[in-house]
């Protein structure tokens, strides 16, 4: 059942990623007119990250803070809201930011839903537990993500991905999307956990 669930998985990531780009299109390009007017630059911030079984990937996200390449090329996350823009901060707020990982969704580096793929400094740190968090495709959104996110400790955010990663099945998969636009549009958790 768990290899069905997973070709089912890959499809839906295809066609969803897919038929999303097209969908949300005029949002990406009035995302970048804005940003080309409002933070002058680079509109897309491209980092590498760890995935599936520890493979590397460049992934793509819309720029929402001033550019900083050395601060970025050190990974020192301190200095985040410092470089903040107000834009960036909007863009934030309804994960806006985050829409070009539709083409990494598609390209198959990741899912739409899974573990969020972290740094490399990080997953060398890895014990064998926080190691299975690699054992899936990492992704858009996540059971972590739509329990508590960045208010989570970061060992709590492990136990809820390797949680998913043990638990995995397309229902779970679809609990976890529609959380996560509750999450975006209300501001708020609504159910109290998607696997019930």
């Amino acid at each position: 059942m768990r290899k069905t669930n997973l070709v089912i998985k890959r499809f839906v990531d295809i066609f969803g990623s897919g038929i999303g780009l097209i969908i949300i299109s005029p949002i990406l390009i009035i995302t970048v007119i804005l940003l080309e007017i409002f933070m002058p630059g680079p509109v897309f911030f491209s980092q590498c990250r760890v995935g599936k079984d520890g493979k590397t990937f460049n992934i793509l996200k819309f720029r929402s803070m001033k550019v900083d390449k050395e601060v970025e090329a050190k990974h020192d996350f301190t200095k985040d809201a410092e470089r903040m823009t107000i834009f960036g901060n909007c863009i934030r707020r309804f994960k806006i930011d985050e829409l070009p990982q539709l083409i990494n969704v598609f390209r198959g580096d990741m899912s739409l839903v899974g573990p969020r793929p972290t740094v490399k400094e990080q997953t060398d740190l890895y014990n064998d537990y926080q190691r299975q968090r690699l054992n899936m495709r990492p992704g858009m959104t996540g059971l972590a993500q739509v329990n508590g996110n960045v208010a989570l400790s970061w060992e709590e955010r492990i136990d809820y991905d390797v949680e998913y990663v043990n638990n995995f099945n397309i229902l779970l998969d679809c609990k976890i999307l529609i959380k996560t636009v509750m999450v975006v549009f209300c501001g708020e958790n609504r159910f109290k956990n998607p696997k019930r």
